[in-house]
C-alpha cells in the first residue's frame, strides 16, 4: 500500500484515534472472547500492512495459515474473512438477514451513491423497490428476450471490427473491444443508441469505468480510520466523484434530449428502458425520481460493461494459454453452429463445453474476488467462532476457487471439471460464487450469462487467435490488479485470423 508515510504519522496521533475508535464495528470493548483466529495486529494500523496490493491473494495466504474463518483488525474496523463454502452458505443463505447490510466504503459515498444505489443501500423499502425496477424493467427474462436482437447486432459489429483488424494484420485489444460491445448493447437497451461509436476509441470511457471499479474496490485508509473522513483526506472519494460526474454528464445530456422528444407533437415512444423509467418518474404513485434514475443507470453501466469486458479478457487469455482447450471449444462450435458463424443466445444451451469454459473462468477469475463487503447485524456464532456485531465480513471467493481441498489441480484451467456437473454460478453452489448469493446477489447475473458466452463463442468460432509476436503462453503476464472486479494488470492484445 502507498500509505507508509501517513501510517507513521498515525502513530503520533494515538490519543486522537482512540477517541474515535468506538465509531466503527461496535468498538473493541466488551467483545466476545471466542473471536476467530488471525495474525496479531500492530498498534493503530492493526493488520492493514498485511493486505498488500492484492488483498484477495494476501487473505488467501492468511486463511491457509489460520483457517477458513479469520479475524483482522484493519485500523479500527474488525474484519472477518470467510474462505469456506460451508461458512459462506451460512452467511449468504441461512443467515442472510443478519448479514444483508453493506459496509460502505468512503469512496462509494461520492454524490450520495451509497444512499441511491441498489448495491449499497440497506435492505429496506428502497432496496426492494430498486430491485423491483431491475427485475421488471431492465433485467427480467422477458425484457432480455425482447432485446436479444440488439445484443446480436452489437456482437455482429464486434465481429466486423475484428475482421478489419484481421485483414490489416493488427492485434485486437480484447478488453477494449469487449467493453465497447457490452457498453453499446446496454446503451441500446436503455437509450436506443450507441454511447460509443464502433469507429471511435473506447479507451477514455473504459478508463473512467475501470477507475471507478478500482478506486471503490481497493483499500482506503478513510474506511479504517474514521477521523480521516472528518479532516478531509478523501483522495479516492474525490477521484470517484470526478468519474461519477463524467458519466452523469453523459446521462444528463441523453435524458434531456429524450425529454424534449417526448414533448414534441407526434413523437414516437421508443419503449426502451429510459422511456419506461421516465414514465415511472412522471407517475406520482412511484418512488422513482431523476436522481435515482441516474444512479440506477450508473450501476447498470459499470456492472454490465467493465466487468463483462474484464471477464471476457480473462477467458480469452486462458484459451490462448491453453490452445488445446481453444481447439476443443472450436470443434464443438463448428459441429453445433457451423464453422465461421456468429452464435446466437438460443445456441448457448447446446454448447456444454463453452458453458464449462465460462464457469472455469469464473472459478479462476471471479468478477468480485471478495464480493461486496457485508456487515454483521448482531453477534453471530459460526464455525465455532463469534462474528461480532458491526464487523465487516468478506467472502473470499477467489480463495475458494483455488482451494485444493475443493478442486483438483486448482491452479490449472480445466473446463472439463464442469462437464456433467450440476455446479452453477447462480448463488446456490457456494464453492463457485462469482455473483454472490442471497438477497444481495448481483442483479446483473442474467445479462452477464447471456453476453459472455455470446461474445466468447462468436469470437472463437469466426476467428483463430494468436498472441502478439514475441509473446508466448510462458511469458504472458498473468498478473491482476485489484478492484471490485479483478482486471488484468496488462491488457491482452491478440491477433485474429479469419477461419
Amino acid at each position: 500500500m502507498d500509505y507508509l508515510v501517513l501510517i507513521l504519522c498515525l502513530y503520533l496521533l494515538w490519543g486522537l484515534f482512540q477517541a474515535f475508535s468506538s465509531v466503527t464495528g461496535g468498538g473493541r470493548k466488551d467483545r466476545p472472547s471466542n473471536l476467530p483466529p488471525g495474525p496479531r495486529p500492530l498498534p493503530i494500523v492493526g493488520n492493514l500492512l498485511q493486505l498488500g496490493d492484492l488483498p484477495h491473494k494476501s487473505l488467501a495466504k492468511l486463511a491457509s495459515a489460520y483457517g477458513p474463518i479469520i479475524k483482522l483488525e484493519l485500523g479500527f474496523v474488525t474484519t472477518v474473512v470467510i474462505s469456506s463454502p460451508a461458512l459462506a452458505k451460512e452467511i449468504l443463505q441461512a443467515r442472510d438477514a443478519v448479514f444483508s447490510h453493506r459496509m460502505v466504503p468512503d469512496s462509494a459515498m461520492a454524490h450520495d451513491h451509497d444512499k441511491l444505489s441498489v448495491g449499497w443501500v440497506p435492505v429496506s423499502p428502497l432496496f426492494r423497490y430498486l430491485r423491483k425496477i431491475y427485475n421488471l424493467h431492465i433485467l427480467s427474462s422477458k425484457k432480455l428476450d425482447l432485446n436479444q436482437h440488439l445484443r446480436s447486432k452489437k456482437v455482429q459489429e464486434l465481429i466486423t471490427f475484428v475482421r478489419k483488424c484481421a485483414c490489416a494484420g493488427e492485434a485486437v485489444n480484447i478488453s477494449e473491444a469487449a467493453f465497447r460491445t457490452s457498453l453499446n448493447a446496454i446503451s441500446n437497451t436503455i437509450f436506443s443508441l450507441d454511447v460509443m461509436e464502433p469507429s471511435n476509441p473506447a479507451g477514455e470511457l473504459k478508463e473512467v469505468m475501470g477507475q471507478i471499479m478500482v478506486e471503490i474496490g481497493k483499500p482506503n485508509l478513510a474506511d479504517y480510520f474514521p477521523v480521516l473522513k472528518k479532516i478531509g483526506l478523501h483522495g479516492q472519494k474525490r477521484r470517484v466523484a470526478a468519474n461519477f460526474k463524467k458519466v452523469f454528464d453523459i446521462f444528463d445530456d441523453l435524458i434531456e434530449r429524450r425529454l424534449q422528444l417526448r414533448k414534441e407533437t407526434g413523437s414516437i415512444e421508443r419503449n426502451d428502458v429510459l422511456d419506461n423509467l421516465l414514465d415511472l418518474v412522471e407517475d406520482k404513485n412511484e418512488t422513482l425520481d431523476m436522481s435515482l434514475v441516474k444512479h440506477l443507470l450508473l450501476d447498470v453501466f459499470i456492472a454490465g460493461s467493465e466487468t463483462t469486458a474484464s471477464t471476457l479478457e480473462w477467458a480469452m487469455t486462458e484459451l490462448l494459454c491453453n490452445p488445446e482447450k481453444l481447439l476443443r471449444a472450436q470443434a464443438e462450435l463448428h459441429l453445433v453452429i457451423g464453422k465461421g458463424k456468429q452464435i446466437e443466445e438460443a445456441d448457448i444451451s447446446r454448447l456444454p463445453y463453452l458453458q464449462a469454459i465460462v464457469k472455469e473462468n469464473f472459478r479462476l477469475h471471479p468478477v468480485a474476488p471478495l464480493l461486496v463487503p457485508r456487515k454483521s447485524g448482531e453477534d453471530f456464532i459460526t464455525g465455532g467462532f463469534t462474528i461480532p456485531k458491526g464487523a465487516q465480513v468478506l467472502i473470499n471467493v477467489w480463495a475458494m476457487g483455488r482451494d485444493p481441498s475443493i478442486w483438483d489441480d486448482p491452479g490449472k484451467f480445466m473446463p472439463d471439471r464442469f462437464l456433467g456437473s450440476d455446479i452453477d454460478v447462480r448463488g446456490q453452489n457456494f464453492e463457485l460464487l462469482p455473483f454472490g448469493g442471497g438477497k444481495r446477489i448481483c442483479p446483473g447475473l442474467p445479462l452477464a450469462m447471456r453476453m459472455l458466452p455470446l461474445m466468447l463463442g462468436s469470437l472463437i468460432n469466426v476467428f483463430d487467435w494468436k498472441l502478439e509476436q514475441g509473446v508466448t503462453p510462458e511469458n504472458l503476464n498473468m498478473e491482476d490488479k485489484f478492484g471490485i472486479a479483478i482486471q488484468r494488470a496488462e491488457p491482452l492484445n491478440a491477433v485474429p485470423i479469419p477461419i
